[in-house]
């Protein structure tokens, strides 16, 4: 079994206010000098060889599925 990760996160244009509350919390705690911007992360079990064509699969689903390519980007990494 191999396993495929698909990374989605915020559009840069995009407002962020998880990852905007973290890096207040972190100046908050004395370090500074860090920007956080907050996404998820979808781990994915394929059964079998992960081939060109399944990772076009993959791809087709994240853009479908689990992103909201209107405020999201998402890459799709094996």
């Amino acid at each position: 079994m191999a396993l495929v990760v698909v990374n989605v996160m915020p559009k840069p244009e995009i407002l962020d206010p998880q990852g905007k509350a973290v890096t207040g919390a972190l100046a908050r705690m004395g370090h500074e000098g860090f920007s956080v911007r907050q996404g998820k992360r979808f781990e994915i079990d394929v059964t079998g060889e992960v081939t060109p064509g399944r990772l076009a699969e993959i791809s087709e689903f994240a853009e479908a599925l689990l992103a909201n390519t209107v405020i999201e980007d998402f890459e799709v990494i094996s």
